[in-house]
C-alpha cells in the first residue's frame, strides 16, 4: 500500500488542466467528468464523456487526461474511459464554465 493516498479531488483538480481543443473551457468545468475512483494502490479510473458522441477529439482528450493524471506523485496507473451514458448536456457545465463561455 502506498504511503500517500491520492484522492479523487486531487485527480479532479489535475483534470482542470485538460481542455477540449475546440472549446476554451477545461473538461471539469464543461461537466465532462462523470466518475473518478482511486483504489488502495493509487490506480485511477476515470469515466468521462464528450460534448457529442461523434466528437473526433475523444482520443486526444482522453490521452491528455491520462498524461495529466499520471503527473500526480504516487499515482501507479491511470485508465480513462469515454462513456456516452448519460449523454452530456449544457446543464452539466459548472457555474465557472458558464462564466468562461459567457453564458452567465
Amino acid at each position: 500500500m502506498p504511503d500517500t493516498k491520492v484522492t479523487s479531488e486531487e485527480v479532479l483538480e489535475a483534470m482542470k488542466d485538460v481542455f477540449d481543443p475546440e472549446i476554451p473551457v477545461n473538461v471539469v468545468d464543461l461537466g465532462l467528468v462523470y466518475n473518478i475512483t482511486v483504489d488502495d494502490k493509487n490506480a485511477v479510473n476515470v469515466e468521462m464523456t464528450l460534448t457529442f458522441p461523434g466528437c473526433g477529439m475523444g482520443g486526444q482528450i482522453s490521452q491528455q487526461a491520462e498524461w495529466r493524471i499520471a503527473e500526480i506523485e504516487a499515482i501507479t496507473d491511470v485508465h480513462v474511459e469515454m462513456v456516452m451514458e448519460p449523454p452530456w448536456t449544457p446543464e452539466k457545465i459548472t457555474p465557472e464554465g458558464k462564466k468562461m463561455l459567457g453564458m452567465d
